[in-house]
């Protein structure tokens, strides 16, 4: 992880040099950034790794046994509420794929700019047998998803090109993977320029009936 504040906008970096894998530790340093980025800077810039943007839940954890991997899942309810109620914008920089919990990372983002190329992007939990999806998957999906695509991203596991995904719901634009960055901190600059109360505000009541049914779940 790599996480630097240029010119008042925040960056982090995501790179275990494999997966992306959302482990303890990894939740962690996304929920340190949202810390500092929230008393330090006026917006959040998130990236992946080259190819890759996240490919879930570390399944090592996962496998453990139910105790580890619900004690996982429910630190992951807390980042996503976090970003989905979170106060600064956050721009997401999607590198490649993202799968599962990765794609929830985009959908708890506010704008979400990914690159083109044979990624594919969606919701696997069917394919994988994870059914049904905690209530903050559930609400993420049906509050950022095209109504259109909701059936076949969640329940048909259907997986997405990054053109795709910008109809889906998953992405909002796509760029050449070398513009990626340049791209994606001008719309950061852009969205951290707006009136910071007026954003946060309007952000909270779009989306007051979710966030209100993800924090009674949480544990």
């Amino acid at each position: 992880m790599d996480f630097f504040i240029k010119e008042q906008i925040a960056i982090l970096k995501m790179d275990d040099g494999k997966a992306n894998a959302l482990g303890h530790h990894m939740i962690e340093e996304l929920m340190r950034a949202l810390e500092k980025t929230e008393a330090e800077a006026k917006a959040l810039l998130v990236l992946g790794r080259k190819g890759i943007f996240s490919g879930g839940f570390d399944l090592k954890e996962i496998e453990k046994g139910t105790k580890e991997s619900t004690d996982l899942v429910n630190k992951g309810a807390h980042l996503f509420y976090r970003m989905f109620d979170y106060p600064k914008p956050i721009v997401t920089g999607c590198t490649g794929h993202a799968m599962a919990a990765g794609a929830f990372l985009l959908l708890a983002s506010d704008f979400r700019i990914g690159v083109s190329g044979p990624f594919r992007i969606g919701l696997n939990e069917t394919a994988i047998g994870m059914a049904p999806l905690p209530v903050f998957g559930k609400e993420l999906a049906e509050n950022r998803l095209s109504r259109r695509h909701l059936s076949a991203a969640v329940i048909q596991s259907q997986l997405f090109s990054p053109e795709e995904s910008m109809e889906a719901g998953f992405l909002d634009q796509v760029v050449d993977p070398e513009e990626l960055f340049a791209v994606a901190y001008e719309k950061t600059r852009e969205l951290g320029s707006l009136p910071g109360g007026a954003f946060a505000r309007m952000k909270r009541d779009l989306r007051r009936a979710s966030l209100k049914e993800i924090k009674a779940s949480l544990k």
